[in-house]
């Protein structure tokens, strides 16, 4: 992996081109981010990723990325604190991220 490149990002680190990403991108993002991406990242990734082929668009805020993962995955893994421990800061703008989303309209 040391040699695989990271495609281009903005001054907040969200891919120029959500085309370029790929699972070895997201490891790289996250490896920037501090954060070791294990099995319970990757069902976020994953949930984001189905999420944003369905609607074209990240989920807009925070509020609204719990909700969504609350129904999806259930209200163990739709809750704050465990989005926050998987993905510190704001949630939703750094899985976003990792996940090779836009980022989320209405996040800080």
């Amino acid at each position: 992996m040391a040699d695989l490149e990271t495609p281009a990002r903005n001054n907040e680190g969200f891919l120029e081109n959500a085309h370029e990403w790929t699972p070895e991108v997201a490891s790289m993002i996250a490896e920037a981010d501090q954060i070791s991406l294990g099995e319970k990242h990757w069902e976020i990734i994953e949930f984001l990723r189905i999420f944003y082929s369905k609607h074209e668009m990240s989920p807009p805020s925070n509020r609204l990325f719990v909700k969504a993962v609350k129904e999806a995955l259930g209200e163990d893994r739709g809750n704050s604190i465990y989005l926050m421990q998987l993905f510190p800061g704001t949630p939703a703008k750094t899985a976003c991220r990792i996940a090779g989303l836009p980022r989320p309209t209405n996040c800080l």
